[in-house]
């Protein structure tokens, strides 16, 4: 028999589910968490900071000055210091869990995990989901390590050879790596490495599929949706998804159209398939491997010194010039379409590892080193107006922010 609901009965049950959603016991904190983790220009350290009050949430004192890499996840930051040969893991204490309707996210306090990774100058870090491959420039070998396995402090490595000493990269993908080759017919000096001429397809085990495809000076990486690019003289050099034999490598041609240059450096988008990557000093250029013209070239104003992609804004991209002006660049148009000066001018003449700045992006703003007046200034991503500066002791020099937003339970 069908039951109806009276009129005191039906108020009754309308204000006892309009009361459910703030009952303390089915809430959920939203939390949105950003840090900063600096390196030093010249000083072995790094410091974890709050974005949003500046606090200094940890110093951790290494071998040597570094580099630093951020994990695809977030949670960890390699400090690379080549010229200690050694390698060491922070844990950001940040991590983001996706449920489907919603994010979770888990916050506790930054650490220099133990342990350290050794190995004759390494230099590029790249992780690929758990996978993480660091490359001996002088060591002639990649280590493949698991990204969860290192935040529990374990730290067994399978090697992988790479031909001969050369500064070179290897990134996982699946099942396979691909890894660059050196030209081991040029004659060098003691003191240097041979040049790259090319990429090779190999498994877990170092058995190669394919022939080496031809990427002459092979130089920057990036992964975007299920592609990899590579910069060489000839183009980019795009790995696409493939069989059982693993990628497939494909060169997209400069073309006659574009000026004498090439690509030695390039950022992947995430939610959209493109790659952008700097040509000559004072151009970067799009480039969308699928397009019939896969090369939009932009000129900019001065010299680059910095550039990069906003995760959450698809659509920008910031670049900031040596005139200290910060330019937003909209991908989809490939117009700048904001511009403002934020730091002094630095030149890009003198050494190239001279201090200069460098920037991330967290949240809504954009955290840019000024080494020279020990700050990070922290400019908001739609007015480019500076919101914050965060005094940091020394020359903060190298850059990366890690967080995001969740439901805290």
């Amino acid at each position: 028999m069908p039951i109806h609901l009276g009129k005191p009965m039906r108020a009754a049950a309308v204000l006892a589910l309009t009361a459910l959603p703030s009952l303390p016991a089915l809430a959920d904190d939203h939390k949105e968490t950003w840090r900063l983790f600096v390196a030093d220009h010249t000083q072995p350290v790094v410091r974890a900071l709050d974005a949003a009050s500046g606090s200094e949430l940890g110093r951790f004192d290494l071998g040597g000055y570094a580099a630093l890499s951020l994990s695809d996840s977030g949670k960890t930051v390699f400090a690379v210091q080549g010229d200690k040969d050694r390698v060491q893991v922070i844990s950001t204490g940040i991590a983001l869990s996706d449920h489907g309707e919603h994010r979770d996210i888990e916050v506790s306090d930054p650490k220099l995990l133990g342990g350290i990774i050794t190995g004759k100058k390494p230099g590029h870090v790249v992780t690929h989901g758990d996978d993480v491959a660091v490359f001996y420039d002088r060591g002639g070998k990649t280590d493949l390590f698991e990204e969860s396995a290192l935040l529990e402090g374990k730290g067994q490595a399978a090697s992988i050879d790479t031909t001969a000493p050369h500064h070179g990269v290897a990134v996982p993908v699946g099942k396979h790596i691909l890894v660059s080759v050196p030209n081991v017919a040029t004659e060098v000096k003691p003191d240097e490495l041979p040049p790259r001429l090319g990429l090779r397809v190999v498994d877990r085990e170092g058995k190669q599929f394919g022939d080496v495809a031809t990427c002459t000076g092979l130089h920057g990486e990036a992964a975007s949706a299920r592609l990899v690019a590579f910069g060489c003289a000839e183009g980019v050099l795009v790995a696409r998804p493939g069989g059982i034999d693993g990628p497939k490598l494909e060169m997209v041609a400069y073309g006659s159209d574009l000026p004498e240059g090439k690509v030695s450096t390039l950022l992947g988008g995430r939610s959209m398939q493109f790659f952008l990557g700097n040509y000559g000093e004072d151009k970067v250029v799009l480039i969308d491997p699928d397009s019939a013209a896969p090369y939009r070239l932009v000129d900019l104003p001065t010299r680059r010194v910095d550039f990069i992609l906003d995760p959450a804004n698809v659509r920008n991209a910031y670049i900031l010039t040596e005139d200290g002006k910060l330019h937003v660049l909209d991908v989809v148009s490939g117009e700048i379409v904001r511009s403002a000066g934020v730091t002094e001018p630095y030149s890009k003449d003198g050494h190239w590892r001279d201090p200069r700045p460098r920037l991330a992006v967290a949240g809504d703003r954009i955290a840019i080193t000024d080494p020279r007046h020990s700050l990070v200034r922290m400019i908001d991503s739609d007015s480019l107006q500076e919101t914050a500066t965060i005094p940091v002791e020394g020359m903060p020099y190298a850059i990366v922010a890690v967080g995001g937003s969740g439901a805290a339970h």
